[in-house]
């Protein structure tokens, strides 16, 4: 698992409304997960979380809509 594939899975869910809108329909954080994997961003969650901290509310928010507050939560 690595820092770098969480970077991707970020970069890739704020640029891709397809791929964002399969991710936030999965309601079980672990499916979440997995179906994240299965795209080949083998990161773990605590991963995401910290790339994800690194930068600002509004920047996410502006490029998300917001799915960082949504993705982790059940």
């Amino acid at each position: 698992m690595s820092l770098d594939s969480a970077k991707a899975f970020i970069e890739k869910i704020t640029s891709d409304e397809g791929f964002k809108e399969r991710v936030m329909t999965i309601e079980d954080v672990a499916e979440r997960l997995k179906l994240i994997n299965s795209e080949g961003f083998l990161c773990t969650e605590e991963e995401i979380k910290a790339v994800s901290n690194e930068l600002s509310d509004e920047e996410l928010d502006e490029a998300a809509g917001g799915w960082r507050r949504w993705c982790w939560e059940e």
